[in-house]
């Protein structure tokens, strides 16, 4: 009997590797500037909640989505909300594609990605310099951006092995 309780609790921590990924992604602002890599940063954030809302949506459940955005809020120190409205805004397109589409493609999931990036740091940062008066620096925001996007797909590949070895199957 221990033995089955052991396996079941193994499964259940596998299964939840996606949100473990997400709250330590936000906790750490995934970086590499302890790397000494200057121009080197991404939104893992981003591509996690994009790719789970889009290919198996219980796996990151809305509420952890909006806990997490008010983490990634006081670690970055962002007012409050912020992070989880685009975090949301993010499952939003997420959602939408998912509905609209009815053959799944990496590669149009990865253009819309890019869309979905672009829409979502416009909004986040048009509120951001409008009402709390932040200054953005465009070129780290560019680089963010060019490297959240081309690293989508390397994170979909794993994602989807992932997937397939925990749920059996890749597309929903």
């Amino acid at each position: 009997m221990g033995k089955f309780k052991d396996i079941t609790f193994f499964k259940r921590i596998i299964a939840n590797i996606p949100i473990l990924l997400l709250f330590i992604s936000v906790l750490n602002e995934f970086d590499f500037n302890y790397l000494e890599i200057k121009f080197f940063a991404f939104n893992f954030p981003f591509i996690l909640i994009f790719y789970w809302s889009l290919k198996k949506t219980e796996v990151l459940g809305y509420g952890y989505i909006f806990i997490a955005g008010l983490i990634n809020d006081v670690v970055i120190g962002f007012p409050i909300g912020i992070s989880s409205f685009c975090y949301l805004l993010i499952c939003g397109f997420a959602a939408y594609l998912k509905n609209i589409t009815l053959r799944p493609s990496l590669l149009k999931d990865w253009l819309f990605f890019l869309f979905t990036i672009l829409a979502t740091n416009s909004i986040m940062y048009s509120l951001l310099v409008l009402f709390f008066g932040f200054e953005i620096n465009y070129n780290k925001l560019l680089i963010n951006l060019s490297f959240t996007f081309l690293l989508y797909i390397l994170f979909a590949y794993i994602f989807d092995m992932y997937h397939k070895l925990v749920f059996g199957r890749t597309n929903d």
